[in-house]
């Protein structure tokens, strides 16, 4: 693994990890770095579901991988703000 790689990872995982938040209504109590690492993971589990499902990697963009990886990240953050909420 190498730090381009890593680097690329947080940039994704801020990147799907803000997407989803966005598209969660109301307001979640969870910082940048929570919704980040949020993002980080449902990449990576929505790549590994895509892949099981046979989704196609093209050269471009891969919408149906990067719709996955949303829906995922709005559930993740869902959880994590409710668990939060729960807490206070």
């Amino acid at each position: 693994m190498t730090i381009a790689s890593i680097l690329g990872a947080i940039i994704i995982g801020a990147v799907i990890g803000a997407l989803g938040r966005l598209l969660l209504p109301g307001r979640q109590p969870i910082g940048w770095i929570l919704t980040v690492v949020v993002g980080i993971v449902a990449a990576l589990i929505g790549t590994a579901i895509a892949q099981v499902l046979g989704v196609a990697t093209t050269n471009g963009i891969d919408w149906i991988e990067l719709v996955m990886q949303v829906v995922l990240a709005v559930v993740g953050v869902g959880l994590v703000a409710g668990l939060r909420r729960s807490r206070v």
